[in-house]
């Protein structure tokens, strides 16, 4: 008999990298290998210190600005996408640039272009400086893209032309939030130009349908991600409101073991920019306390695989 606490660990299946992440982390290591080091990258490439750690230790530099990167090195866009400006200024300088936009983000930044064409007001549901938002609004001329964060701000907003409106949406919403946003828009203006297929990617969308389904049975979730990683957050939120105690952590270094007192059922999940070792890290270290049984539960099944670009394919 162990001496230890019994501890059911539920699994959130899906969980970490999806495709475009995976993408993305691919187009650096293929840089890396085919042009040598230094690769600079612009932005982290995905929101996740563990993984922006293990390119530059390949030899990835992270800068902000194009102006950081020497003219004669490749230089990577994030996956979060970049404004027009970005590659524009890049082919100036005769830069040789990867773009690790992941194709989620750029069909959201068609449908914003096409709205714009058809002389549409747009309207962008996201959170103010998220580089994705920066990324989207960065295609269209200053002004054309209003940016919504709250259903306060749909309440407020004022088009020109009430009948003449679309909305686009951040990927990494919550689903639930963005949801309540639409329905106050359409509410105002129900002639509002919708996406075709919704914007916040299936990825964003299976993990926190996953979440709801561990965390209505746990008392305690703990999200693997980074503070700044928009997706990791918000299933952090999505277990809190679903009735767990949700804490957000980087790694098992980041976790308080008093968190966990008294616990039987611990719900698990890593946002999408967060490696599957770090997940592993945080059963290991329940199992040192813990008589740990481990549930795996599958809510989606994901296939989507995005192709690399042919620089580096």
């Amino acid at each position: 008999m162990s001496s230890r606490p019994p501890l059911t660990i539920l699994l959130a299946s899906p969980r970490g990298f999806c495709a475009g992440v995976d993408r993305a982390i691919q187009i650096v290591e293929r840089a890396i290998a085919k042009y040598g080091a230094p690769v600079y990258v612009r932005h982290e490439i995905v929101h996740n210190r563990h993984v922006v750690d293990r390119l530059k230790a390949l030899g990835a530099v992270f800068v902000e600005e194009l102006d950081e990167c020497p003219p004669d090195r490749p230089v990577v866009f994030s996956a979060h996408g970049v404004p027009k400006s970005v590659p524009a200024d890049a082919k100036a300088r005769k830069m040789l640039f990867l773009d690790a936009t992941c194709p989620l983000v750029s069909k959201v930044h068609v449908e914003a272009g096409r709205h714009f064409d058809a002389g549409r007001e747009i309207v962008l549901i996201g959170h103010a400086g998220h580089p994705e938002v920066v990324g989207t609004m960065g295609q269209l001329p200053d002004g054309a893209v209003a940016l919504i964060e709250t259903v306060e701000d749909a309440r407020a907003f004022q088009p020109r032309d009430a009948g003449n409106v679309a909305f686009v949406t951040q990927t990494t919403l919550s689903v639930d939030d963005t949801a309540d946003i639409v329905a106050a828009l359409r509410a105002r203006f129900p002639e509002i130009a919708a996406p075709h297929k919704e914007d916040i990617c299936y990825a964003t969308t299976n993990r926190q349908d996953a979440v709801k389904a561990i965390a209505a049975r746990s008392q305690v979730l703990l999200v693997l991600g980074s503070a700044n990683s928009s997706n990791s957050v918000r299933l952090a939120e999505v277990g809190q409101r679903s009735g767990a105690r949700s804490y957000l952590i980087d790694d098992a270094g980041s976790l308080d073991m008093a968190w966990v007192d008294g616990a039987t059922i611990v719900g698990v999940t890593a946002g999408a920019s967060a490696p599957e070792v770090l997940v592993q890290g945080v059963i290991d270290k329940l199992g040192a306390s813990f008589d740990v049984t481990v549930e795996e539960i599958d809510t989606a099944r994901e296939t989507v695989t995005f192709k690399l670009p042919r620089a580096v394919a």
